[in-house]
């Protein structure tokens, strides 16, 4: 999807309600050791997922927020044939290297004081995905740390805690990526910047994999319940553990999403006539809203998706089998009220960074640099 650049991404004024970096080549090929710039005020998170590659640059703003400077994504669709292989194929590594490329490109422009890049998903599956990140640093420079699902979910917790409101004891945040789904049960505490983490599970369902599976029978009625049944029936266990739905009675429980099935259901919602970030972020949908958005992409088709100005042809297919996600969601935790976080894995790196960082300067003579 679209992406502002520049934005101010500190906790904002939320919407109106609804109606020498590393990668730097020598001339023999060889990429040196990425070196932190202490002097700089930059800091950057690279995110390799399974769908897309995202790289995120960022100025401290504010108490506890920061100002985007640079950004870059692209798809490439790095999981693909994942599934049925266990091993990423050449042409899809081949796709992540030149995007990997291009970031090391940006990150060589600008001295960056501290880097953290991540692997998700595909990488913590595929058989080969450590030979294969071996190779990006020897190319790139970039060394990327393949990180569990639970990090994966602190650090989306991490980026949405501003979205938080007093009056909210729990909240269940879900993030639809492309080769799995991760839910995080979070307990809100008062007086914590950072939310306590209570549960999670990490479903190996994302809209890459069943687009793989079971794509075009997610655009019948009959194929897209399947796959809500087939999703719902793994959540269920996750919320007996933790009596979920009796929290979600008792009141003060936040449904948070983050990933392209909830920002384009907001921008359906919302009639946007182009998906724009700053208006989605934050926003609270009414779930009857959410539904209803549901039901008029499902009505869409495939030539209609296409079209859709908050879908497009790159994500035509993905797009239904993430609503079945969600949809599964929706039936297992009736929350009525969804919030929209356009934000997630590289915003929560670099609040992280951030974060330790200042801790660390109040440490006469102590400098924590991040980690390539």
């Amino acid at each position: 999807m679209p992406e502002d650049a520049a934005l101010d991404l500190q906790t904002a004024p939320r919407p109106a309600p609804l109606g020498e970096a590393r990668g730097r080549l020598s001339a023999c090929g060889a990429a040196p050791a990425w070196q932190p710039n202490p002097a700089s005020g930059a800091y950057a998170a690279l995110d390799l997922g399974t769908n897309n590659c995202r790289l995120l640059l960022g100025t401290p703003q504010g108490g506890s927020g920061f100002r985007v400077i640079d950004s870059f994504s692209r798809i490439v669709r790095l999981g693909e044939g994942l599934g049925a292989t266990g091993r990423l194929s050449d042409q899809a590594m081949d796709r992540a290297l030149t995007a990997l490329q291009a970031c090391a490109q940006k990150l060589a422009r600008r001295p960056v004081r501290a880097l953290q890049a991540v692997a998700t998903e595909a990488c913590r599956r595929a058989s080969n995905g450590p030979a294969f990140l071996a190779r990006v640093e020897a190319e790139t420079g970039l060394r990327l740390r393949i990180i569990s699902a639970r990090e994966e979910a602190e650090l989306a917790m991490e980026s949405c805690a501003p979205l938080l409101e007093s009056g909210d004891r729990r909240a269940l945040l879900f993030d639809i990526g492309g080769g799995s789904t991760e839910i995080a049960w979070i307990r809100i505490l008062p007086g914590r910047q950072v939310p306590e983490l209570i549960g999670t599970i990490s479903v190996p369902v994302g809209v890459v994999t069943l687009s793989e599976r079971c794509g075009p029978s997610c655009f019948t009625e009959a194929g897209f319940h399947a796959v809500v049944e087939e999703v719902a029936a793994r959540l269920r266990g996750f919320d007996s553990v933790h009596c979920i739905g009796q929290e979600i009675r008792a009141g003060g429980v936040r449904l948070m999403g983050t990933s392209g099935t909830v920002t384009t259901l907001a921008g359906v919602a919302m009639a946007l006539p182009r998906y724009r970030r700053l208006l989605v972020d934050g926003q609270v949908l009414e779930a009857c809203d959410a539904d209803q958005a549901l039901g008029d992409l499902f009505a869409l088709g495939r030539d209609g998706l296409a079209a859709h100005p908050c879908v497009g042809p790159d994500r035509v297919d993905f797009v239904l089998p993430g609503c079945a996600v969600y949809a599964a969601i929706r039936q297992v935790w009736p929350v009525p009220r969804l919030t929209v976080a356009d934000r997630g894995l590289r915003e929560g790196i670099l609040l992280r960074l951030m974060r330790l960082d200042r801790a660390a300067q109040r440490r006469p003579g102590r400098f924590w640099p991040g980690c390539g």
